[in-house]
């Protein structure tokens, strides 16, 4: 995906703040669009469809956690990269953001050459995080092209980080995958989370899914068992 195709929302109640992250992105060909709290930033997003949407945690009218969640629960938005922009560093915060379907963080105050980095970053992970289109492990089958899981005939939707990380798991049933490389994998490298960000979505996906599947390999991490 080349860049000047690229279309980036940012989300932020600091005038200033907006500004500045809005030139630094446009300098490298991106197109920009803003707006200055939750309720806007849906609308525009409606009208605009981007690629990557950037929210402040902290804002008036509707927060970003809220806005995250209100964006998840639109079928358009379902595979959108989503990250906050935040200057707090607590994990309960982090943790939440992860919850309603957040793909990363960015932290205050910006750099610009770091921030149009991350920006990069999000959209290789976007663009080549592709595995087999469709796979199926008993009654279990992952339609990677529709996000889509279905389970016994019956379909499930899941957060895009959800879907990531079973769609790693179930890629080789038995095998178990360290925590730093799921990590690296559905995450990236360049991707600061705390340490119970994995056991967070495993709780979810055993919600969801069963308790049977996902496997805990205590101080190692986790494997998917049909």
């Amino acid at each position: 995906m080349e860049v000047n195709d690229v279309k980036v929302l940012l989300v932020d109640d600091e005038s200033d703040v907006l500004d500045f992250m809005k030139y630094n992105l446009e300098k490298e060909g991106f197109w920009v669009y803003t707006a200055n709290d939750g309720i806007e930033g849906i609308q525009v997003a409606r009208k605009v469809n981007p690629h990557v949407i950037i929210l402040d945690l902290m804002m008036p009218k509707l927060d970003g956690i809220e806005t995250c969640r209100e964006l998840r629960s639109m079928p358009e938005f379902k595979n959108t990269v989503i990250a906050f922009l935040t200057a707090r560093d607590e994990d309960y915060s982090q943790i939440a953001g992860f919850e309603v379907g957040a793909d990363d963080y960015i932290s205050k105050p910006i750099k610009p050459r770091v921030f149009v980095s991350r920006i990069r970053a999000l959209l290789r992970r976007l663009e080549t995080n592709e595995a087999s289109p469709k796979m199926k492990v008993g009654d279990i089958e992952i339609d990677r092209e529709r996000y889509m899981v279905v389970k016994g005939g019956n379909e499930i939707q899941l957060p895009r980080k959800e879907f990531e990380l079973m769609s790693l798991l179930v890629s080789k049933p038995g095998r178990v995958f360290k925590r730093e490389e799921i990590l690296s994998k559905v995450w990236g490298n360049d991707t600061i989370v705390g340490d119970r960000t994995i056991d967070v979505h495993i709780r979810k996906l055993r919600e969801k899914i069963g308790d049977d599947y996902f496997k805990t390999i205590k101080g190692i991490g986790y494997k998917f068992d049909s």
